[in-house]
């Protein structure tokens, strides 16, 4: 590295060490290894300004003066729009929606450290990405017990060109994740840096008993939260939510598909209700809400003069429109399924037991399916 490059990688350790996220040495060791800034040599999107709830990027290529100094900027990174353009695809401005990225170093290595790893363990890692979190896995267990798989061939050839140029060559993989990878199983750790709707059991079935499965779990209304799994003799797991409001892009099969069609929001049963729309816009409210509703999407949506907060399941065609009026919130509710209904009774349950954080929440993964409980 030459005096910038080496001046602002230290800066950035600095930083993640007064901050908490790099807390024990030997990570510190893979850190000051591996520089983000050949991870990025593509170029990146930064956010530009735009139309309200629109995403507007712009691309910053290497030869731009602020580009290196933004890859040590602790801060993620989108690297992919739209699951095809990058950054040398475009000219001016794409609105279009972020389809990987180089995640911000602190939530890399606080997961890292999060992960409890020992020497010699052989890990999986689900997204390889740009391959800097397969870097620091590289370095600070050795390439020959790291396997990490991307969904998006392009975006594991762009990993492999800058893992290569730093001599680094684990295991890399094309293919969907959510099935691991059994033919170098058993894994003393799997570490997902994609969310999940729910855990796989394919996962669990390729880690040892004893192992840890560090996954962020996730739902279409929006909320995420970051669960470390022990796997159990019996073929289970179980593990806390640790907190912290962690948020990915979620795997590839589990993005939620399109809206598609609205249905006819004046139609429906109309009722008073006691929970507003209010509560989605808190962090946990709404992953309360979520475990409720799991199918659901959200939409915000200006009707008759007010605002309309719109729940819709497309699977089950069911659908919910939140709105306040007179100083009184109502729900108009159609479909098979009330979600509204199942939003308030779990909201009510969890409120009952003291609505506890989401840290006291434990996450429970067997062959009949994922569980969350408080």
């Amino acid at each position: 590295m030459n005096t910038d490059e080496a001046q602002l990688h230290q800066q950035l350790i600095d930083r993640l060490m007064i901050g908490g996220s790099l807390r024990t040495e030997p990570w510190r060791r893979a850190a000051v290894a591996v520089p983000r800034h050949e991870f990025l040599r593509g170029g990146y999107f930064r956010r530009a300004a735009g139309p309200q709830f629109h995403s507007v990027w712009e691309p910053v290529q290497e030869r731009d003066a602020d580009w290196l100094e933004g890859c040590y900027a602790d801060e993620s990174l989108v690297t992919q729009i739209a699951g095809i353009i990058v950054p040398e695809d475009i000219r001016g401005q794409i609105m279009r929606e972020p389809t990987s990225s180089s995640t911000l170093p602190s939530l890399v290595l606080r997961m890292l450290e999060d992960l409890q790893v020992e020497d010699g363990h052989k890990v999986l890692e689900i997204g390889t990405g740009t391959g800097y979190s397969t870097a620091l896995l590289c370095a600070r267990l050795g390439e020959e017990n790291v396997t990490s798989i991307e969904y998006d061939e392009r975006v594991v050839s762009r990993a492999r060109a800058a893992l290569g140029h730093l001599g680094t060559y684990p295991t890399l993989l094309t293919g969907d994740g959510l099935l691991g990878h059994g033919a170098e199983a058993p894994y003393d750790r799997v570490i997902a840096t994609c969310g999940v709707r729910t855990v796989p059991m394919a996962w669990v079935e390729q880690t040892r008993p004893g192992g840890l499965i560090l996954a962020t779990i996730c739902g279409w209304l929006g909320s995420s939260e970051l669960a470390r799994l022990t796997v159990h003799e019996d073929g289970t797991a179980s593990g806390p939510l640790l907190g912290g409001g962690v948020n990915f892009m979620p795997a590839r099969p589990h993005t939620p598909p399109p809206p598609g069609l609205l249905p006819d929001l004046d139609d429906g049963k109309e009722r008073q209700t006691t929970i507003g729309a209010d509560v989605l816009n808190n962090w946990t409210t709404r992953f309360v809400a979520q475990l409720a509703a799991p199918g659901t999407q959200r939409l915000t949506m200006q009707r008759d003069g007010r605002t309309e907060d719109v729940l819709v399941d497309v699977e089950t065609e069911s659908w919910a429109a939140v709105y306040s009026e007179g100083g009184r919130w109502l729900v108009r509710q159609g479909g098979p399924q009330p979600l509204w209904d199942a939003v308030e009774d779990r909201l009510g349950q969890w409120r009952h037991a003291g609505a506890p954080a989401l840290e006291e929440f434990t996450v429970s993964v067997s062959p009949e399916g994922q569980r969350i409980s408080w």
